[in-house]
C-alpha cells in the first residue's frame, strides 16, 4: 500500500484593508488598480469606502471585498468639511470593526484626503500588530489653502497637525509623484527608504484608443473632451469660458465639447454653460460609465486639463492628463510643475488664467492634424513606458511584500525607477514643429 505524500496546508493569504473616503471604489481608478495588483500577488483585499449611486452595502468584485457606507457631504465651507470628516471617520470605524471580525489585518492602507484615519491604524497596530501604509493622494493643507485662500489660519494648522500624525504613524508612505515624496521627507520627516513613488499611471492594455463614434461629435468636425472631478479647484469653469471663446469669439462652429464628471460645482457649470449660450455646443453628461469614457476619448481631438495654478495643483499629478495621453490625445493645460513632468511635449502649456490663450491653443491644435498626431504619439509612448501602471505596480507590490516579510514573485520583482522625467521611456523625440505655448 502506497501512502500518499502529506500535503502542507496552504498558508492564508495576507489580509489587507484599504480605507478610501473621497470616492467610491472601483470608481477611484488608482485604488482599484492597487486592489487588482494586490489580489494578483496573492493578497486578500477588503475596501471600506462611501457608496456610489446604486451601490450595495457589501459586494465582492474581482475577488475584492467592498464594504460601503452612505456618504454625507453637507457642504457649506470649512465647517461642512469638518462635519463630513467626523461622519466619515465614525462610519469607517464601524465597518473596520465589522471587517475585523473575520480575522486580523496584516496591513491597513489609508488613502487621503482626509488625513484622519491614523487613530484606526494605531488601534489595529496595538490590537493585532498591523502595519500601516499611507497612500498619499492629496496635500490636505494645500487643498485648504487652494479652496479657501482667505480662510482662517487655525484650520490650516490643524490640517498640518493631522498630516504630521499620519506621516508619523505610517510604516511606509506611497506618494503619487516626486513633489509629494519630497513633502513626505521634508514636512513629514520620513527617511527616503520609507517613501516610495507610485504614480497613478493608466494601464496601457486597457486604456487605449478605439474606433471613433461619429455621433459623439454631434454633427461637427471636432470633439474636445474633459474628464474629471468638477470642484472649485479643478478649473472646469475656466474650460467652459475657453469653450465660449472658441465658439463665440473665434467663430468656431465646427467644435463640440463634452465635459464628463461630477462634483460640487456641477450645477454651477450647467448654469454657466446656459448663461454663455453654449447649450448646443457643450454636453455635461455627469459621471459616465467606462464605455462612454472610452468612446468619447477615442473620438475627441483634444483633451483639456484646465486646473489653475495654486498650492495644490502645481504639485499634483492630474490623472485626466495621463488618461488623455493613453488615448493619444494632445493636451491643453495651464502651466503646472507636475503636469510638465507627466506630459512633457504631449501638452500645450498656457500661462495660468489666460482663458483666451487656452482657447487659441485648442483652436490651433484642431487646425494642425500632424501636430496633434505627433503629440498624441509622444503621450502614448510615455504611458507605454515608465508612466504606465505596469511599471508602477511592481514598486507598489514590493512595499507590501517587504512589510509582511514575503519574497516577491518574479512577476512583481521591484523595478527601480529614477525620479520624475528621467524615468526610462519618459523622453521621446520632440515633434518636428514646436509645441504652441510650451
Amino acid at each position: 500500500m502506497t501512502i500518499p505524500p502529506m500535503r502542507r496546508p496552504t498558508p492564508p493569504r495576507p489580509r489587507v484593508l484599504i480605507i478610501v473616503q473621497n470616492l467610491p471604489v472601483p470608481f477611484d481608478r488608482r485604488v482599484w488598480l492597487e486592489c487588482r495588483a494586490l489580489t494578483a500577488a496573492g493578497y486578500d483585499v477588503t475596501v471600506v469606502c462611501p457608496k456610489g449611486k446604486g451601490d450595495p452595502r457589501r459586494a465582492v468584485l474581482d475577488d475584492v471585498t467592498l464594504l460601503k457606507y452612505r456618504p454625507y457631504a453637507p457642504g457649506g465651507g470649512a465647517a461642512g468639511f469638518a462635519l463630513e470628516y467626523v461622519y466619515s471617520f465614525l462610519a469607517t470605524a464601524w465597518l473596520v470593526l465589522a471587517a475585523r471580525r473575520q480575522g486580523r489585518f496584516d496591513v491597513l492602507q489609508a488613502c487621503n484626503p482626509p488625513d484622519i484615519f491614523w487613530p484606526i491604524a494605531r488601534w489595529l497596530r496595538w490590537r493585532d500588530g498591523s502595519r500601516f501604509v499611507f497612500d498619499h493622494h492629496d496635500l490636505c493643507p494645500e487643498l485648504y489653502r487652494s479652496r479657501f485662500p482667505d480662510g482662517a489660519g487655525l484650520p490650516h494648522r490643524g490640517l498640518l497637525a493631522l498630516e504630521r500624525a499620519t506621516f508619523r504613524t505610517a510604516d511606509h508612505v506611497v506618494s503619487t509623484n516626486g513633489s509629494y515624496a519630497a513633502i513626505a521627507r521634508e514636512r513629514g520627516s520620513r527617511d527616503s527608504a520609507d517613501v516610495t513613488v507610485v504614480r497613478t499611471g493608466p494601464d496601457p492594455d486597457k486604456l487605449r484608443r478605439a474606433e471613433p463614434v461619429e455621433q459623439l461629435r454631434r454633427g461637427r468636425r471636432h470633439l474636445v473632451a474633459y474628464i474629471g472631478v468638477m470642484g472649485p479647484q479643478d478649473g472646469v469653469d475656466l474650460a467652459m469660458r475657453a469653450a465660449h471663446h472658441v465658439v463665440h469669439e473665434l467663430g468656431r462652429d465646427d467644435v463640440s465639447f463634452t465635459f464628463m464628471g461630477a462634483g460640487d460645482c456641477y450645477d454651477e457649470l450647467v448654469a454657466l454653460r446656459d448663461e454663455l449660450c453654449l447649450r448646443d455646443h457643450v454636453e455635461l453628461p455627469g459621471r459616465v460609465p467606462d464605455e462612454t469614457v472610452v468612446n468619447v476619448l477615442s473620438t475627441a481631438a483634444v483633451g483639456l486639463s484646465p486646473d489653475p495654478k495654486n498650492p495644490l495643483n502645481d504639485l499634483s499629478t492630474m490623472n485626466k492628463t495621463l488618461e488623455y495621453m493613453a488615448f493619444e490625445l494632445p493636451v491643453v493645460a495651464f502651466d503646472l510643475k507636475e503636469t510638465r513632468v507627466s506630459a512633457e511635449n504631449a501638452a500645450c502649456y498656457v500661462p495660468d488664467g489666460d482663458i483666451a490663450g487656452f482657447a487659441r491653443a485648442v483652436a490651433g491644435l484642431l487646425d494642425d492634424e500632424p501636430l496633434r498626431r505627433a503629440m498624441g504619439d509622444i503621450g502614448r509612448a510615455r504611458i507605454e513606458g515608465a508612466f504606465g501602471w505596469p511599471y508602477q505596480e511592481a514598486a507598489y507590490v514590493r512595499v507590501y511584500d517587504r512589510l509582511v516579510g514575503r519574497t516577491p514573485t518574479e512577476e512583481h520583482r521591484v523595478i527601480v525607477l529614477p525620479e520624475d522625467d528621467e524615468v526610462p521611456g519618459a523622453r521621446v523625440p520632440r515633434p518636428s514643429r514646436p509645441v504652441a505655448g510650451a
